[in-house]
């Protein structure tokens, strides 16, 4: 039972070795010191090591399905880890994130292919800075699983809102902007260019558009470089009352040379290989940070949704369809077969017409080279927001029609 107590008496440790929250010593950020993060094969598992100019509240566990070890601070600059390096030096390790996963906490989450449970856990102050020793040694996956778990405090929760949605084509149109990825998740990368500040960039720039408008709202699931859960978003957007949900990203692709803007709308199979992959990637990004809130629906539920998404369906498709003709017509950079269906997750809502906007592909420079030019993108934000006026007025009239 040793393991166990020490998963929780965690949070009472560290509070014994630094000063008490709200005296003002846990003000500004820790950043890493001296060798930053290390990680060491030992004996039976391995042995990771977190230097920090700063000792400050944290708190460490274990989740299953994969295995991944979870550290959390509240809160630690993570610049200079080397994520790919550590995989590449550990056969065991497959995965390793670090970043922003809330706002005031920032996380670590190592995957293993290996059940790797904590052994020691421990903080010491060294001089003004701390450093955090972990070990794992290696555990039958049933004691793994017996162990794993979140802390309530580490989950992310959402109090319910009752929303009284104002009726199709009356009152402020209500557009939810979502930046894709973020935190901990950044996304896809290349040449030094993330897809969570490219995308978070365009949605700010798209908003400011938008409201230039009369009677338009924008909301945006995340102003920040901080980790949002995919259902989270969409739970944001129907608090918030949104009349449609638009995702928005510019991931790569690993094989092909696929450039222009595409336009995803939801389906249980994908329209094609690429589309499978990218969804695949897009929905695993909350596990492979450490969350997993997939849930299981009961009978009616799923047939109530269903029933939802007979009206919804359509109302996505015009929706995806009026957005390529405005990115097509102000930048005429659309893909080549620029409407597109796939299984993501943040397009579930079986009440608010939702699409994904692939912006373009950070793995095609042609594509890169217009992401990062402002010129471009305030052209593609222009042709989005004329298509998001033409398809709210060609719905409201469709409302109107209905209600006669």
């Amino acid at each position: 039972m040793r393991r166990l107590a020490f998963l929780f008496l965690i949070f009472l440790a560290t509070p014994l070795a630094t000063p008490a929250v709200g005296q003002g010593q846990f003000t500004g950020l820790a950043r890493l010191a001296g060798d930053g993060v290390q990680i060491a094969p030992t004996r039976d598992g391995l042995h990771l090591t977190i230097e920090m100019s700063r000792s400050v509240p944290w708190r460490v566990f274990t989740l299953t399905d994969p295995a991944r070890l979870v550290v959390d601070f509240s809160e630690l600059d993570w610049t200079g880890t080397d994520g790919a390096g550590h995989v590449a030096d550990h056969a065991v390790i497959t995965d390793l994130r670090t970043g922003l996963f809330r706002p005031g906490w920032s996380r670590l989450v190592m995957t293993m292919d290996d059940t790797l449970g904590i052994d020691e856990a421990e903080m010491r102050r060294m001089g003004e800075g701390a450093r955090v020793s972990i070990r794992l040694a290696r555990t039958d996956p049933d004691r793994f699983a017996r162990m794993a778990g979140a802390p309530e405090s580490a989950q992310f929760t959402m109090t319910p809102i009752e929303i009284t949605r104002t009726p199709r084509g009356e009152g402020p149109l209500v557009v939810m902007l979502d930046p894709g990825h973020g935190g901990i998740d950044p996304g896809a990368e290349r040449d030094g260019v993330r897809e969570a500040d490219l995308v978070l960039t365009f949605a700010r720039e798209l908003k400011e558009v938008l409201l230039r408008q009369d009677n338009v709202d924008v909301v945006m699931t995340r102003d920040e470089d901080v980790f949002v859960p995919l259902e989270t978003r969409v739970s944001l957007a129907r608090a918030a009352g949104a009349d449609l949900f638009i995702s928005i990203h510019a991931d790569a692709l690993a094989q092909g040379r696929a450039h222009g803007a595409t336009v995803y709308t939801l389906a249980e199979n994908a329209t094609d290989i690429a589309s499978q992959k990218l969804a695949e990637r897009h929905n695993r990004s909350d596990l492979l940070a450490g969350v997993d809130l997939s849930q299981t629906g009961d009978g009616v539920a799923l047939v109530l949704m269903d029933m939802a998404r007979t009206e919804t369906r359509p109302r996505s498709d015009k929706l995806a369809d009026a957005l390529v003709q405005g990115i097509h017509d102000k930048t005429g950079s659309t893909y080549k077969t620029p409407r597109l269906e796939a299984g993501f997750s943040v397009l579930k809502a079986p009440d608010i017409p939702s699409v994904l906007v692939e912006l373009g592909f950070l793995s095609s420079k042609r594509d890169r080279e217009k992401l990062v030019d402002p010129a471009w993108r305030q052209r593609a934000a222009e042709g989005m927001r004329d298509a998001i006026l033409s398809w709210a007025e060609a719905d409201a009239a469709a409302a109107r029609r209905l209600r006669q």
